[in-house]
């Protein structure tokens, strides 16, 4: 049936005579039968609320459409609407019914209709004109709510539109004349209230405020019970927070008998009902509450008021984006109201704790909501009704146009509309959802993360009160009853696990039951109910909508998708963990968790609150861990990006940077990396030709750029030879070479490959000219002067340059393969290339002392007249530089004078040891050095050449075929010759492949040697028995303090090689070692027999001169006894009677009784003995040199075997001249034997 069918009958009415408003009924019948808009303003109890609507039936309104009546609160449409339905003797949804957010007592009979002014706007998007009423009363319009003032703004523009349409305001009688002036002067009537008298008493607030307030209240109290102010009575007491009212309760009940009940917004219901309740009364009672008993509730019985003058006001910051909650003054009019609070029942006091001067200096009015809340809501609603910009919207007081901006700013970061303030489909979307535009836009990106189901939760749950209730007297085990559904990463799960619990009891309790449940685990039953309501009507909402909810992972595993969807509602809701307790929010907000959160002691670095909240500090409530890039992809347009060190990267072929991300000034990404090309198309290009071409960072090389790298790689190699950086042209002159050539859009490599393949005519234009490169030409014959390559002999060394002083391999490097590095010559590196050696000699000799060095002036000609004469090879630099300067300068100079001389690191060859497949090892300039540390690398990899190597292990006969005298393999590039040889391993022999011939010859004899024992085993038994046995022997070997079990040893093996003449017949196959065998093997007896002879004739003079040596322990001997040592250490060593050529191993007994006949003179002789010790020092000197070089080898040279006899007859002819000599010998015939030595070792460096 259409509304305008509709023909109501009307039961009588009948007025409560008593109450003001029925008074002047006529009055306000004839206000509203001539205008179009009137204001009834009148205090509680005057009856404005229940008579206005009967009035306008009894004027014919609401009798074919209805008499809407708009109430801030769902508690109070509900009660009025039972109310008048009384007066009318009719039942609730008949004549009168009323409309809440979860109820609908509405009938087609209903002529007037309470609801809630939310309620009336909704009605708004459905019917823009209200045609359904003909009537709308606003009630409690002073409380100037948003609601409200949206309403006033909404109804005068639609006023014109429907001149049938009647508006009745009401209102206390606060600011009357703003809303008159607002509808263009309607009329006002002012109706009393039935009230007493009021006293007012104004009292000095306490000097400190904080400490002393309670203790003012509470001595205030117990002055009202003793009838200080007249006769006793109820106290209300007005308090800005529940923490207030905890403490001042908890002190009231320590210190008097009286009946305190505290009163607020969030006290459970049961505990509220006991304020209402007087037949529970014990005692007088004192309640203590918040702003919210000034005009929301009428708390029965109250007689006093104490009034600080204080409440907690929201008030929104546009700046910070927190909702504050700072205790501020009340306004005139709020005090008032708290003052027309007593008085109801009788006379009444109202104590205002502030002086008359400070009331009289208070704002007139509390300001509207409008300017104290986010404006989102409202400019989305206003957008969606197309009703133009909100600063042309008619409101009362228009808001600032900063909130207004700041309103825009929210639904934007929402993406509810546009950056020009356009509606966005998501915004339209929003508005069907009948909540807040933070929580509709959670709810649409669930649909999209698959979790609305558990959004549709939240979001209900964000919607209401806290359900959890938290009693002042049992707040220990209301939390303990909480705790179990606290989630350790998140509160906004913690709802869930309540709402879970309590749809599992409500499926298997009753009504009564589930009651009983809600208030044993301190529940609040009503408010679990709304949250329940609230959660269908969203559910009705997502599904009208089209929205499904799409399960694909359980709840514990979404759980970034339920936070993530949340984040869209909360962006600006963001903090991190700085130090301490204290997180960085959004545009620079500090803020910590509220403590009674399940995450304030966990602290996670990043967070979202549902609220950002400022009480006693800014609170973070609400909170959830969460991961800062789960941010990114919501709203991309309010991410703000900074891009630094961009850079060139070769393998992917184009330039990169890293992408810094904040969110209003919290940095969500560090150092992400990005492609730089499409965000600075120019400065990647830069990149591309100067770090990819240029530098030549780009894989794979195109073919124009090997040749221009090639060419550059030339040149460069050039100047690192001559140590010059002058022949290379700068790099700027190729980089403009490119930059001419490549077009604008030409930033990455695949866009240089798609522009060669649409112009293959530009590729040749890409090859560089080398004239272009050359900033000066080079000298001629630099190949000779820098090779490439070093040849010594059958070896040829790589070489290498580089020019980066203080760099490892600054200089010449050579490189060695491990293999090679026993053999590389001791002196060669020293001599560098042709190139530097003039250079390095002049600063040796610039490094000479100055009484050297100023002979030898002009430095520069004497240097080439020296190398003029110097021939390059393994031989001592320095000796040979010094001995030719000495010449032509007439100046004494020695390699010595160089001692500890330091010369710039690129004068000496730089060593790079490589491995088989040419890997560095290491690198060095001391080759001594790389020699023992690679020592055992060395001989590991002689040993491992390849599969065809004649190296073997565990040889313990011949089967080993023919040993070639030479083996030859690759490593690293060069060709290295070895020599096989057959070493003693122990137990064993094995084939080895070692460095040089000689020192083969020497270990194959050895390993020939260890064969022969091995086939001769029950011989060399038969030997160990026989040889050094008896007592004589023992004493012998005793005296002289010789091992016998080694130097038997030793004899044995001496004894094989003279008998079988090993030094002539080594053997290299299998027939000449059996022939060896078979030649030799009988006369090994006589042989041992003869060397056991020749070592008993060694000991006696052996053990005495020991003896006499020991007597001698002064200081004055030191020299002797070291001489002796050393003279000792090289004649008898470990094996000597093996090594020991057998013509000077016969002279030992002529050697040992000579320094018997040296010890036994040396008392009287000291002077002449140390004289003669210092010349030996000096004869050996070179020797040891050489020995040391050649790694003990030297005696295979013939000239130093015959060196090093004469030196021991020398010693013979110097301290026991009777014993005659071997061979005629002096200093001067020792010096020229040198000669012949330094002559074999010049010819055979290895």
């Amino acid at each position: 049936m259409q509304q305008s069918e509709i023909s109501r009958t009307i039961p009588p009415i009948r007025y409560p005579e008593e109450l003001p408003v029925a008074e002047r009924r006529q009055e306000i019948m004839e206000a509203i039968r001539d205008h179009q808009v009137v204001i009834v303003a009148g205090e509680t109890g005057s009856g404005k609320t229940t008579q206005l609507p009967k009035i306008c039936l009894e004027l014919g309104r609401g009798l074919q459409q209805r008499i809407g009546h708009t109430q801030p609160r769902r508690l109070a449409a509900r009660t009025v609407a039972q109310r008048i339905a009384a007066e009318l003797d009719s039942s609730l949804g008949e004549v009168v019914g009323y409309q809440v957010r979860f109820n609908d007592q509405v009938s087609d009979a209903s002529a007037i209709k309470l609801m809630t002014d939310g309620i009336l706007l909704a009605e708004i998007q459905r019917d823009r004109l209200l045609r359904q009423y003909d009537t709308l009363i606003i009630d409690e319009a002073h409380e100037r709510s948003l609601n409200i003032d949206f309403l006033l703004g909404y109804l005068k523009n639609i006023l014109p539109k429907r001149p049938d349409l009647k508006l009745i305001i009401t209102s206390a009688t606060i600011d009357l004349e703003s809303f008159s002036r607002h509808f263009d002067g309607a009329p006002v009537i002012e109706v009393s209230g039935r009230t007493y008298p009021v006293e007012t008493v104004y009292i000095d607030p306490a000097e400190d405020r904080d400490e002393g307030l309670q203790q003012q209240i509470v001595s205030l109290v117990e002055d009202i019970d003793r009838g200080r102010f007249g006769e006793r009575g109820d106290v209300l007491v007005f308090l800005p927070g529940e923490r207030d009212i905890r403490e001042l309760a908890k002190q009231l009940r320590r210190d008097t008998e009286l009946d305190i009940l505290p009163l607020y917004a969030r006290l459970s219901q049961a505990e509220q009902n006991r304020v209402f309740d007087l037949s529970r009364r014990r005692a007088m009672r004192v309640v203590l509450a918040t702003n919210v008993a000034e005009t929301s509730v009428t708390v029965p019985g109250i007689r006093y008021v104490i009034d600080p003058g204080e409440a907690r006001i929201s008030r929104y910051s546009f700046r910070t984006k927190v909702q504050r909650l700072p205790i501020e003054p009340i306004s005139q009019a709020s005090a008032n109201q708290r003052k027309g609070r007593c008085g109801r029942v009788a006379a009444g006091v109202c104590i205002r704790l502030y002086s008359e001067e400070d009331f009289n200096r208070r704002p007139e009015f509390t300001d509207p909501e409008i300017h104290r809340t986010n404006l989102a809501a409202v400019i989305l609603q206003m957008l969606n009704l197309r009703l133009g910009e909100l600063q042309h919207f008619p409101f009362i007081d228009p808001p600032d146009a900063r909130m207004v901006r700041d309103g825009y700013k929210l639904l934007e970061e929402l993406a509810a509309v546009t950056p020009a303030g356009k509606l966005t489909k998501l915004g339209r979307q929003m508005t069907r959802m009948p909540v807040d535009p933070r929580l509709s836009r959670m709810i649409l990106a669930a649909s999209e993360r698959n979790c609305l189901d558990e959004l549709l939760v939240i979001v209900s749950a964000l919607s209401i009160q806290d359900p959890r209730e938290r009693p002042v007297d049992k707040q220990q085990q209301s939390d303990q009853s909480h705790a179990r559904f606290k989630h350790p990463k998140s509160d906004f799960m913690s709802w869930l696990a309540l709402w879970r619990y309590y749809e599992e009891q409500r499926q298997v309790l009753s009504q009564g039951q589930l009651r009983k449940l809600c208030q044993r685990e301190f529940l609040s039953f009503m408010r679990m109910r709304e949250w329940r309501d609230i959660h269908s009507q969203l559910l009705i909402a997502c599904r009208q909508q089209g929205i499904k909810a799409r399960r694909e992972l359980p709840e514990e595993e979404n759980f970034e998708g339920i936070h993530r969807a949340l984040l869209a509602g909360l962006l600006g809701n963001i903090a991190q963990l700085q130090e301490g307790r204290e997180y960085l929010g959004a545009r620079n907000r500090k803020l910590q968790i509220f403590p009674g959160s399940a995450l304030s002691r966990k602290r996670p670095k990043w967070l979202v609150a549902a609220e950002i909240v400022e009480t006693s500090s800014v609170f973070a409530r609400v909170v959830a861990a969460i991961e800062p890039t789960w941010a990114l992809d919501i709203n991309p347009r309010l991410l703000k990006s900074h891009y630094y060190e961009p850079r060139w990267q070769g393998r992917s072929g184009r330039a990169m940077a890293y992408e810094r991300i904040s969110l209003y000034g919290l940095t969500l990404v560090e150092k992400r990396p990005v492609h730089y090309g499409p965000i600075n198309p120019q400065e990647s290009r830069e990149l591309l030709i100067r770090e990819g071409l240029v530098a030549g960072h780009v894989r794979p090389v195109p073919g124009f750029l090997k040749h221009n790298q090639r060419l550059v790689k030339q040149l460069e190699d050039l100047e690192s030879r001559i140590r010059r950086r002058d022949i290379l042209a700068d790099e700027q002159v190729l980089f403009d070479f490119y930059d001419e050539r490549l077009p604008a859009d030409v930033y990455t490599i695949s866009r240089l490959k798609g522009w060669l393949k649409a112009e293959p005519a530009a590729r040749d234009s890409l090859y560089v000219p080398k004239a272009l490169l050359q900033a000066k030409a080079p000298e001629e014959n630099l190949g000779e002067q820098f090779p490439d390559e070093l040849q010594w002999q059958d070896m040829r060394l790589r070489l290498s340059y580089q020019f980066e002083p203080g760099q490892v391999a600054d200089g010449v490097s050579v490189t060695v393969p491990v293999a090679l590095l026993n053999r590389v010559p001791r002196y060669l590196f020293d001599w560098l290339v042709p190139g530097l050696l003039r250079e390095k000699c002049i600063q040796l000799v610039k490094a000479l002392p100055k009484a050297q060095r100023k002979q030898l002036v002009p430095v520069p000609d004497f240097v080439d007249r020296a190398l003029a004469q110097l021939e390059r090879g393994d031989h001592d630099l320095l000796q040979a530089l010094a001995a030719e300067l000495s010449k032509l300068g007439g100046v004494r100079l020695s390699a010595s004078d160089w001692s500890g001389v330091a010369i710039d690191d690129y004068y000496r060859m730089n060593i790079r040891v490589v491995d088989a497949d040419g890997k560095l090892l290491q690198q060095g300039r001391d080759l001594q050095a790389l020699i023992k540390a690679f020592r055992e690398d060395t001989r590991e990899s002689l040993t491992a050449v390849d599969d065809k190597s004649p190296a073997r292990t565990n040889v313990r006969r011949w089967d080993i075929g023919k040993l070639p005298r030479e083996w030859r393999f690759k490593q690293a590039g060069v060709n290295i010759a070895s020599y096989p040889a057959l070493v003693d391993d122990g137990d064993s022999a094995r084939v080895e492949l070692l460095d040089y011939p000689g020192q083969a010859r020497l270990a194959h004899r050895q390993g020939v040697l260890k064969l022969i024992r091995l086939q001769n085993a029950q011989q060399v038994k038969y030997l160990r028995k026989q040889l050094l046995r008896g007592n004589h022997y023992s004493l012998a070997l005793a005296g002289a303090g010789m091992e016998r079990q080694a130097l038997l040893e030793d004899l044995i093996d001496a004894a094989y090689q003279q008998a079988m003449a090993l030094d002539d017949n080594l053997p290299y196959d299998e027939p000449a070692f059996e022939r060896l065998l078979k030649a030799g093997g009988s006369a090994v007896i006589e042989a041992a027999n003869d060397l056991e002879q020749l070592l008993f004739n060694m000991l006696s003079p052996l053990a005495s001169a020991k003896q006499q040596l020991s007597s001698l322990e002064g200081k004055q001997w030191q020299t002797a006894r070291k001489d002796i040592a050393l003279q000792l250490e090289r004649l008898l060593p470990p094996g000597f009677m093996r090594d020991t050529p057998s013509e000077w191993l016969a002279q030992f007994p002529r050697y040992l009784k000579a320094l018997q006949h040296r010890v036994a003179r040396l008392s009287g002789q000291i002077d002449k003995d140390r004289s003669h010790t210092l010349l030996l020092e000096q004869l050996w000197q070179p020797l040891e040199e050489q020995l040391t070089a050649r790694a003990g080898l030297l005696f295979l040279s013939p000239p130093a075997m015959r060196y090093r006899w004469m030196l021991e007859e020398f010693r013979v002819s110097l301290f026991a001249q009777q014993l005659g000599t071997r061979t005629a010998v002096s200093e001067k015939r020792l010096k020229a034997q040198w000669q012949e030595v330094e002559k074999w070792c010049k010819d055979n460096p290895h």
